[in-house]
């Protein structure tokens, strides 16, 4: 793809009045239309506070940019969106199909109000077996993969997956512990003992038999199931008849294990080697799209997304913007089923195939069994829709019962909730959650590392110090605080001391404006008898049987759980740490050298200068500072 080109154009006159009429953004637009070439690009509308409010591709940028200066062709969403526009940005590129790419770019990064918007855009897990180590290890990935690697997926979630491995650690009994672990073991772990393990680590199975276990699962995950079936039953009957009972039983739970993945599937296409399907259902101004990914002709899972601004759009034209968006970052599989006829579909196959590196189909089957799994995966979106239209209607209730609760202006569209966990101090952590009118909002979620010296254990300190980066942050990030990302109510899980610490830091910072609750729970802790802390106000408590209490308790428990999930995870990464980690220029490559010689980083500790210069990989100075560190001459 070339670099595409900006056109950084002004209209003739600026002086634009402030208030914003449609004549008005018809003038700014027509006055760019002249200077415009004819040529593919990318335009984007812009507000008077820089709000960027559409970004559009064109064939020809001229004829595209025109059309808005006829407003009887024009909807009223379009109209809206026209008379706020106060200038225009261009960048030109040498295709349509590039343009689009560009496009897809662009509205992932200025999330415009007039364009329907992915919201959800998380990375989707995969199955992983490593080959960069001696004994290949079966796991779940995201983020960047390695090419030495096989990658199976993507998976619909972590649900999926790890729903999958469990089954598979049954079924192909290959390591899933971490290469520390393993390399630290001198007998078999409980996976072992439970089968869902060989234990190479110890030597309880060659290269030769495990490497054929390693082939059995890539010939599973890569769509020979039946195959990989008939073998096992084949060996199965050998056991058998040989009298090897207890490998025969080894065997027959092995393949209980794949027909139990199987089972799971409520759409399945076997023919198909790869694709995803999209299907959209849309109702009371809403929409939902399904999406399902098939490979190897299984089904690994289905996720639904609402996407927004999509209320005065049909569902072939949320489609088009929908699927462009999804495959922004992440490459298109070979066929993709529609429930509906994609807009400009061609387009969109030429500009996928592009970032995906081979030829993508884009098919609105008719009939057969393709038709089949469509019209099960809207019936999908319809349910799907369906309940978070209910869902929704309550939750708006439950924020309208905050607003009266706490005397807010308002139903509050962001709570951000607050809590601590550490045990007598150690791997202290702050927690912060987030809930609105379509529920959590999990990607928003922050974790806090305590840093304050003499801080841990003291959670008033703790709380301070999480406020104060939160929001010290977000006032640099945004000091007009036009963002979105501002809440309209803090909830602090404790008393009036936590509460007067969030009172102080959100004074110093000039954020009096944001209500705080600080909610505790009642004598002995009865979950049900919680008091509610606000400033200048005596405490107070709900009806036990209100449905606000019971939301908010929603709100401080999942606050609750996320905190004391991360700091298990943050406690656990600490156990694991070596001594050898504090050692300066010993990566994990001389670690797992040191560690198969010595058997411990304790034996390190007290090998003289000389057994440590006898280990691959160790020269004689990084020996050298090895020794010293642990003889305190660091």
């Amino acid at each position: 793809m070339s670099d595409e080109t900006d056109i950084d154009l002004k209209p003739a006159d600026e002086a634009a009045p402030s208030e914003g009429s449609l004549a008005d953004g018809m003038r700014i637009i027509g006055e760019f239309v002249h200077t415009l070439p004819r040529k593919p690009g990318v335009y984007r509308m812009i507000a008077a506070d820089g709000e960027v409010l559409y970004v559009g591709k064109a064939r020809s940028l001229r004829s595209r940019v025109a059309a808005y200066t006829q407003p009887t062709r024009l909807d009223n969403r379009l109209l809206r969106m026209v008379s706020g526009t106060k200038t225009m940005e261009f960048a030109v590129t040498d295709s349509e199909a590039e343009a689009l790419l560009l496009e897809n770019n662009y509205i992932k990064r200025f999330k415009p109000r007039f364009n329907v918007l992915l919201r959800d855009d998380k990375s989707f897990p995969y199955i992983v077996i490593r080959r960069d180590t001696e004994w290949p290890q079966l796991a779940k990935h995201r983020g960047v993969r390695d090419p030495k690697n096989e990658y199976f997926g993507p998976f619909a979630s972590a649900t999926a997956v790890n729903r999958t491995l469990y089954a598979l650690q049954r079924a192909f009994p290959l390591r899933s512990c971490s290469d520390g672990v393993f390399s630290t073991r001198t007998r078999p772990c409980l996976q072992y003992q439970i089968k869902r393990c060989t234990a190479p680590c110890v030597g309880r199975i060659d290269h030769t038999e495990y490497g054929a276990i390693v082939d059995e699962v890539r010939g599973f995950l890569g769509g020979r199931n039946r195959e990989v079936q008939q073998a096992l039953s084949q060996r199965m009957d050998q056991a058998s008849v040989g009298l090897e009972f207890e490998r025969a039983a080894v065997l027959r739970d092995r393949i209980r294990a794949l027909a139990h993945i199987q089972s799971h599937q409520s759409i399945s296409l076997p023919s198909i080697d790869e694709a995803d399907i999209f299907a959209v259902h849309a109702e009371g101004g809403q929409m939902c799209v399904q999406v399902f990914f098939l490979r190897a002709g299984q089904n690994l899972g289905n996720r639904a997304y609402f996407p927004s601004h999509t209320k005065d759009l049909d569902e072939p034209a949320v489609l088009s913007a929908f699927i462009g968006q999804f495959y922004e970052s992440r490459p298109a599989p070979k066929l993709i089923l529609a429930s509906h006829d994609v807009v400009e579909a061609e387009l969109l196959e030429s500009a996928l195939a592009m970032t995906a590196g081979h030829k993508v189909e884009i098919r609105h089957p008719k009939r057969g069994d393709q038709k089949d799994a469509l019209d099960q995966a809207v019936v999908n979106a319809r349910e799907a829709l369906a309940r978070r239209m209910a869902e929704r209607g309550t939750q708006r209730q439950l924020l309208e019962g905050v607003a009266r609760v706490f005397n807010l202006d308002g139903p509050p569209e962001r709570i951000e909730i607050y809590d601590n966990s550490h045990i007598q101090g150690t791997a202290p952590i702050g927690a912060m959650v987030v809930a609105g009118p379509d529920g959590f909002t999990k990607n928003s979620y922050r974790k806090f590392n305590i840093k304050t010296e003499g801080a841990a254990g003291d959670d008033f300190a703790m709380m301070r110090e999480v406020l104060t980066r939160r929001f010290g942050r977000a006032l640099r990030e945004d000091p007009e605080r036009g963002d979105e990302s501002w809440p309209d109510l803090v909830l602090i899980d404790g008393g009036q001391g936590q509460l007067e610490v969030a009172r102080q830091v959100l004074s110093e910072l000039g954020l009096e404006d944001i209500a705080i609750v600080g909610i505790a729970k009642g004598p002995d802790r009865d979950a049900g008898r919680e008091r509610f802390f606000m400033p200048g106000k005596p405490p107070f408590s709900l009806e036990p049987r209100d449905p606000v209490l019971y939301f908010l308790q929603r709100l401080r428990d999942e606050a609750h759980r996320f905190a004391i999930g991360t700091h298990r995870t943050r406690r656990a990464a600490d156990i694991t740490k070596s001594a050898l980690d504090e050692v300066p220029g010993i990566g994990a490559g001389r670690k797992r050298a040191l560690l198969h010689h010595f058997g411990s980083a304790r034996a390190v500790a007290v090998a003289t200068l000389e057994d440590i210069k006898a280990v691959a990989g160790i020269s004689d100075a990084l020996a050298q500072k090895i020794h010293d560190h642990f003889r305190g001459g660091r």
